[in-house]
Order: structure tokens, then C-alpha cells, then sequence
């Protein structure tokens, strides 16, 4: 695993090993970071279900101001320091130990720019996690990786990207316009799901 593009392109990353592990593909990242450019520089970001933290990671090689990591796992956990630690990423990341949900529960609203989820396939987290951002939007903006088969709440403008398996969700809350300017909003509004 590495960091694709920005300031640490290259730079190799440790990777979190285990059963029921699933990094996200240097391709799905890539193709998420592209979804996201325009609105990475200078961001905060919220790494939820963080793993290694390899897409956190690549928002702070790419621009974003800060990154805030949350992993329950204390395996993981020493997988993503060590990863921040080789950047030098430190005084650029915050890591929480904890569980993402709980931890989008208690934040303020509008708390991250960008949020930047990719929970478990097997756990239901895809159709909770935007129900609650609907409900109670801790970002300007929410994208989320999911198997392509998960359901996701009626009623809610959503951007979608396939791949295969793997779909990219990404939503924006009716108040919650993306800091550098309206285009995924507005994107939304043009045509929903592409």
C-alpha cells in the first residue's frame, strides 16, 4: 500500500492484517481523492473507520490542514501511528480511539469539511451512518465506501460511483455546502446519482 499523489506520492504505507480486514484499492482511493480534490486543500477531515488511516493519509498528502483518525482497534491503531509517525504526520493528525459512530454522535454539527468513511461491508454501518448525517451532519460533506448491494435511506440527494463491488457514496446535508464553493451541491441538483 502507498500514498498515491501530493507530498508523500510514493511513500509506502504499513498495512492492518487480520481476518475480516479490507484496505480500500489504490484504485477506489484514487478515484475517491479525485471525486474530492477541489474541496481537500486546507480542509479538516475525519478519517472514520480509519484501519492503516491510508486515506486520511492521503487527504493530508494532498492538502487537507488536518486530519482527525477514529479506529477502535487497538491492532490498527499502532498500524496507523506507526504510518504517521514515517510521514512525519503528527502535529497534522489527531487519532481517537474509539467507535466512529459514537464519535459522529458526540461532535458538533458541521465539526469536519470532509468526512471520509469506510466501515466494515458486514455491520449495516452504510445505511445508519447516512441516516445520522441526514439527522445530525457532523461534515460539510460525507463520502462513504460500501458494497454496491447496501442500502442507503430514501429521500436523501446522493452521488454514487461503482466499482464493481464497491460503490462510493458521497452526500451533502441542505445547510452543509461544501467550504470551497457549491459544486457538489450543485452537481446534485443537476443529476443526482452518476
Amino acid at each position: 500500500m502507498r500514498i498515491i499523489a501530493g507530498k508523500w506520492k510514493s511513500r509506502k504505507l504499513l498495512a492492518v492484517r487480520g481476518r475480516g480486514v479490507r484496505p480500500t484499492a489504490d484504485r477506489i482511493r484514487e478515484a475517491w481523492m479525485s471525486i474530492v480534490a477541489d474541496r481537500i486543500g486546507g480542509a479538516e477531515v475525519a478519517d472514520l473507520f480509519a484501519g492503516s488511516g491510508a486515506l486520511g493519509l492521503e487527504a493530508l498528502s494532498r492538502g487537507a490542514a488536518h486530519v482527525t483518525f477514529v479506529e477502535r482497534s487497538r491492532g490498527a491503531i499502532r498500524v496507523l501511528e506507526r504510518n504517521i509517525q514515517a510521514l512525519d504526520a503528527g502535529a497534522a493528525a489527531t487519532v481517537i480511539r474509539g467507535d466512529a459512530m459514537a464519535h459522529v454522535r458526540s461532535v458538533k454539527r458541521f465539526c469536519y469539511d470532509l468526512a471520509l468513511a469506510d466501515p466494515p461491508y458486514d455491520r449495516g454501518c452504510t445505511r445508519e451512518l447516512l441516516a445520522l448525517f441526514a439527522h445530525q451532519p457532523f461534515a460539510r460533506e460525507l463520502w462513504l465506501e460500501h458494497a454496491t448491494g447496501d442500502a442507503v435511506p430514501s429521500g436523501m440527494s446522493l452521488r454514487q460511483r461503482r466499482y464493481g463491488d464497491t460503490t462510493l457514496t458521497g452526500t451533502v446535508p441542505p445547510a452543509g455546502r461544501p467550504r470551497h464553493g457549491a459544486g457538489f451541491s450543485n452537481r446534485l441538483r443537476g443529476g443526482g446519482t452518476s
